[in-house]
């Protein structure tokens, strides 16, 4: 007689030898298919699937819908709408279910770490999400989602709509949790308080127990049901063998309810169903209501992601879905429609409200050839847009992908927190024994109460919160400034900044520079002049070169081209030389350099001068004026000539200037700086690349070059400058508040210890003390999503 496949149920062929290890048992496959399958089953983590099933597996549908789910996510057309590739490296925002506090964090971090093709994961427990790189030819994304689940997290790539579905669906939860927990109290309490009061003290001793077993059957669905999450955490700490802030809270309870258990059954000894009600009420309350500031603090980010429409037009007028454009396609926009994907404009002159990036609310006009970005505000004009980049490489996708970088690199400060909290456990664990064995020696009706005390009134939640969620909601807030975060030291440097260095053209003026005259010197005339300079000039992305955009003629081609940083830009016209640039890498006689005027020469011989102007940003010198007031040094850094800087120096109120600085000179001014200088530069051109990269904090105009924004720490999306005093104040509020709550939760455990070893503490008090000092916490960092202004 056959075997049938374990698997599949048919038959197993003779002289086959297809077997998998399943639930301690080698059992016999039909198939090497069946084989493969059950055994990627298995080494997923997924062993349950064949506990729980009713029926086996058909051959058509081998792998069950949970496996199938996490296989889905290595689709390539699946990944281009939330994976980031680059050369062999992936990246992607996890959306994470469970976790609840840092050890969860810190257990994910490491456990994956150490898997193979895994660059990095960083977790955040305030968003509940994790950026995860890997080694795209090392391993695949199923795999390493599997590897969380198999810790007992449930992990999908972000997105903002299925996030939020999931929190309504746990918060679900977490009320009928909390709503069974709060009757149970209230029923059991009663019967507690009567015999309390003694009440029924007239009652026989028949009576007194029939009222103990009544509180039984209350207190029972809140430790098999309302606590449920308590243990699951707490359990998940243990077996990775470290200690999250539910473990002692469950040992507290499991602890109370055993002995109450005994007591009811023997009829001998103190019952606690009403503190265990109450435990678990409590800890719901305050993890409810940690859970709706947490979410509030983490939505600002999500909601971008939501400004992108799930449908475009196409040109004959068909909608389709956004996630299925590919680079290339050509979308219609119409009237007051959000942007469905980044791209360029082919066809009319509409106006863009940028004000969900920028926070400006001005509408930006724009023209045949300019750059718009999903999520933006269309105006009163449809237009034709072509799509230039996916989803996952969309600015919006960009933003909230640099905003959980930010949060995600914790400060020295979030790390030691971390990490004292979760010594602090172990500490606690200890001291509750120690109480107890004291008590137990002195006192032994009331060694368990204290013990209980202990346990519960020192959970170190607070501290664990005091960091993450005051960056969260500072990074939030910088979002709303028109600021964007690339690295998380910002706030820390921001407070300490003692040396401003600022870069001239496209910073302190607007950078929109206009050709005002044209000085001819040979044998062209001035379209020709200005044709030639345009096809030079639109190979580089200077405020300088954009001056020249009105003049390009397609039909002008120029070739050979060379980027000289810092001097200009040379090529080949009609096999001739042509140069465009300063005098010193133009012109042979220098004499004839002029103030604000750059230089066109054709084999060597100075054909054309072309004079500019850039007028001054009106908050220049109130940005100078505030940085002075506050005790920080202000240097003028640039490349422009002696003339222009000096000019500019004097109307904004800058002594200290620096000029005719190549990369080289503005990098080498920045090493020269003392020990105790600690810079902050912005600027916005590739020249000022190299000193972005080596200030202490730098931060990047978004109207300048990408090579500036890649080097930079923060990017101000606005280009207004007041912006950065805004987050200076805010970088000051944020490490007040951090501090706050550092005191308050060292603070509070610090006192509330030794109270609850002395036997002071009564245990309903300290379950309502530890879940207030963590609504404290969180409640306290929300001020810094309260601040004024824009």
């Amino acid at each position: 007689m056959c075997k049938a496949c374990y698997h599949c149920g048919e038959d197993v062929p003779v002289n086959t030898d297809f077997k998998v290890e399943i639930l301690g048992e080698l059992r016999e496959m039909c198939c090497p298919g069946c084989e493969t399958v059950a055994q990627t089953i298995i080494d997923s983590g997924l062993v349950s699937y064949y506990q729980y099933r009713t029926a086996p597996a058909e051959k058509a549908d081998l792998v069950p819908e949970q496996l199938q789910a996490l296989i889905h996510y290595d689709n390539e057309e699946v990944q281009n709408e939330f994976v980031r590739n680059s050369d062999e490296l992936s990246e992607v925002t996890l959306s994470l279910d469970g976790i609840s506090c840092a050890a969860c964090a810190w257990l994910i971090e490491k456990q994956l770490s150490h898997t193979s093709g895994v660059v990095q994961i960083r977790v955040n427990t305030t968003t509940n999400r994790a950026l995860l790189s890997w080694n795209n030819t090392k391993t695949k994304l199923s795999d390493l989602l599997a590897a969380i689940h198999r810790l007992g997290y449930k992990a999908a790539p972000f997105e903002a709509d299925q996030q939020e579905a999931a929190y309504h669906q746990a918060m679900k939860q977490y009320l009928y949790r909390l709503g069974i927990a709060g009757l149970a109290t209230m029923q059991v309490m009663m019967l507690a308080v009567a015999l309390y009061l003694e009440v029924f003290g007239d009652l026989d001793v028949e009576f007194r127990n029939y009222f103990r077993w009544v509180s039984l059957i209350f207190a029972t669905p809140v430790m098999l049901y309302s606590a449920l999450p308590f243990y699951i955490n707490a359990w998940r700490s243990i077996r990775s063998r470290t200690l999250g802030m539910d473990v002692p809270v469950s040992i507290a309870m499991i602890f109370a309810y055993v002995a109450s258990v005994i007591a009811t059954v023997t009829e001998q000894g103190e019952v606690f169903f009403e503190s265990i009600s109450m435990f678990a009420f409590f800890l719901l309350v305050g993890r409810f209501l940690e859970m709706r500031a947490r979410r509030k603090a983490a939505a600002a980010s999500g909601n971008l992601l939501k400004l992108i429409p799930s449908m475009a037009t196409t040109i004959d007028g068909e909608q389709i879905p956004v996630k299925t454009l590919k680079i290339g396609d050509q979308v219609r926009v119409l009237p007051g429609e959000h942007i469905p994907a980044d791209g360029i404009i082919i066809d009319g002159r509409i106006h863009i409200d940028e004000s969900m990036l920028t926070g400006e609310s001005v509408p930006v006009v724009k023209q045949i050839g300019d750059s718009i970005f999903a999520g933006t505000l269309n105006g009163e004009e449809s237009f034709v847009l072509e799509v230039r980049s996916s989803k996952a490489d969309s600015m919006i996708s960009n933003i909230v992908r640099l905003q959980d970088e930010a949060q995600l690199s914790k400060p020295k400060i979030a790390e030691i927190a971390d990490v004292v909290a979760r010594y602090f456990v172990a500490v606690i664990l200890i001291i509750a024994a120690g109480t107890w064995f004291y008590w137990q020696q002195n006192q032994p009706e009331d060694a368990f109460w204290i013990m209980l005390a202990v346990l519960v009134a020192t959970c170190p939640c607070a501290l664990s919160l005091a960091t993450p969620t005051a960056l969260t909601c500072a990074t939030s807030r910088m979002g709303n400034f028109g600021i964007l975060l690339r690295k998380s030291h910002v706030f820390e440097t921001l407070c300490k900044v003692n040396h401003l260095i600022v870069d001239k053209t496209g910073t302190l003026t607007h950078g929109d520079i206009e050709i005002s005259d044209v000085a001819l010197h040979g044998s062209l005339d001035k379209q020709q002049a200005l044709e030639i300079a345009a096809a030079l000039e639109s190979h580089a992305n200077h405020p300088l070169a954009r001056a020249f955009r009105p003049f390009l003629n397609p039909q002008l081609v120029v070739d050979s081209i060379e980027n000289v940083i810092g001097s200009g830009i040379s090529g080949l016209y009609s096999g001739q030389t042509v140069k465009i640039g300063s005098a010193n890498f133009v012109l042979s006689d220098k004499r004839a350099q002029s103030t604000n005027a750059i230089y066109l020469s054709l084999n060597g011989e100075h054909v054309a001068t072309f004079t500019y102007q850039d007028p001054i940003r009106k908050e220049s010198k109130q940005f100078i004026e505030q940085f002075r007031a506050a005790g920080i040094r202000v240097t003028l850094l640039t490349g422009d000539s002696e003339q222009n800087a000096q000019l500019v120096a004097k109307q904004i109120g800058i002594d200290d200037v620096i000029f005719d600085a190549k990369p080289q000179d503005k990098l080498d001014y920045l090493k020269s700086g003392g020990k105790n200088d600690i810079t902050m530069m912005i600027g916005d051109g590739i020249n000022d690349a190299p000193t972005l990269a080596g200030a202490h904090l730098s931060i990047a105009m978004g109207g300048g070059t990408d090579v500036a924004k890649a080097s930079a720490d923060m990017v101000l999306l606005g280009d207004n400058l007041d912006r950065i005093l805004k987050a200076r104040e805010l970088a000051l509020k944020t490490r007040r508040i951090i501090a706050e709550n550092l005191a308050w939760s060292l603070g509070y455990n610090l006192l509330i210890l030794p109270l609850a070893v002395a036997g002071l503490v009564a245990p309903y008090f300290a379950v309502v003390g530890m879940s207030a000092s963590s609504i404290i916490v969180v409640s306290n960092s929300l001020r810094l999503l309260k601040e004024q202004g824009q």
